[in-house]
């Protein structure tokens, strides 16, 4: 399938928190999303071999290259990757599937996708509904808002220490400020909004208590999910 830019494309430079982290937010990335969404209601879905609360399908290439083409500008003055090459190395349409009382103790926190601050995630919106969308945190008591390989010792003792304590976090999907941890930035989930952020900002989903897990991809909290390396 081909995708083209949307002629309408919006993009908004916004950085996260005291430490600074850019973010990309681009509205009206593509110029028929509607196309993608029966794409993916034509795919077989299967479980995430990772900490991804849902099942997932591989995009197309096509959509790869016109995100490492149309927004390679972007990339390289957002985050000073100038002269540096980029791949995918995941990208997939993805389904949030699990409910809130199924979710694992990493699953109920903000986490990280890599601890190299020169890759990058990216995330695109494919459903209409008030199905959520991604939300950026501080670490309260250790001030984290990204962890990078220098700091991944430091946090991961004070998760293990908070998963036994008073303040555990509770099962259910984290939206807004807990005792563990501060929102320091949250973006809806807009249909075809594209949010590009880098691997290391502690992140997740912000899905409502009453958020009601649905595998069809028409109806769904749909999006695609890439991380560039």
């Amino acid at each position: 399938m081909a995708v083209a830019r949307h002629p309408e494309m919006r993009i908004q430079r916004l950085s996260l928190g005291r430490e600074n982290a850019p973010l990309l937010v681009i509205d009206n990335l593509v110029s028929d999303p509607g196309e993608l969404v029966e794409l993916a209601a034509a795919k077989l879905f299967a479980e995430a071999p990772s900490y991804y609360p849902g099942i997932r399908s591989k995009a197309p290439l096509t959509y790869q290259r016109f995100i490492l083409d149309e927004l390679r500008p972007q990339f390289d003055e957002h985050y000073g990757l100038r002269g540096r090459q980029l791949r995918f190395t995941e990208c997939n349409f993805s389904l949030v599937t699990t409910p809130s009382d199924k979710l694992t103790y990493l699953q109920r926190i903000p986490h990280v996708d890599s601890l190299k601050n020169d890759e990058l995630a990216m995330i695109h919106y494919l459903f209409h509904s008030d199905l959520g969308g991604t939300a950026f945190y501080r670490h309260r008591s250790t001030g984290f808002e990204f962890v990078d390989a220098s700091r991944q010792a430091a946090y991961l003792q004070r998760v293990h220490a908070e998963k036994d304590g008073p303040n555990s976090a509770k099962c259910e999907y984290i939206n807004g400020d807990t005792t563990l941890y501060e929102q320091i930035g949250s973006q809806q989930g807009v249909f075809n909004r594209l949010l590009m952020y880098r691997r290391t900002s502690l992140h997740s989903g912000s899905m409502r208590r009453d958020f009601t897990p649905d595998s069809n991809p028409r109806t769904g909290r749909l999006s695609i999910n890439g991380f560039l390396a």
